[in-house]
């Protein structure tokens, strides 16, 4: 084997697996506990985070006094809110980020591994 044959971190390349292995492995206990994790964390938060956009379109729509509100100095509730937006949108991603790195990214792994050696 030379040089040319060896992937970027000199290991020799894994074999592609074939449409069949992928079938498999999308039947597969394992796989379908990852998909089962993923969508138990991406569904709740996207409606929690969606509700929290609707309610604040709301309010800036029919609750302008409610949003006028003076917090401090020229400071008012909309303002808050709308950086809200923001630091919320932060949030869910470092939270995502962590439970991925935890939870999805290690399953992740052990599937692709059995994928690229023929295991599955």
């Amino acid at each position: 084997m030379t040089s040319i044959d060896l992937d970027k971190d000199g290991q020799a390349p894994r074999r592609a697996p074939t449409a069949e292995e992928f079938a498999a492995v999308h039947e597969s206990p394992q796989f379908q506990e990852l998909r089962s994790r993923l969508r138990r964390f991406v569904f709740p938060m996207t409606a929690l985070f969606l509700f929290w956009y609707l309610s604040y379109v709301l309010l800036g729509a029919y609750a302008h006094d409610f949003m006028a509100t003076e917090v401090f100095g020229n400071i008012n509730a909309g303002l808050l809110l709308g950086l809200g937006q923001f630091l919320s949108t932060f949030v869910i991603t470092a939270v995502y980020v962590r439970f991925a790195n935890r939870e999805l990214d290690p399953r992740a792994a052990a599937i692709r591994n059995e994928l690229e050696e023929g295991r599955a």
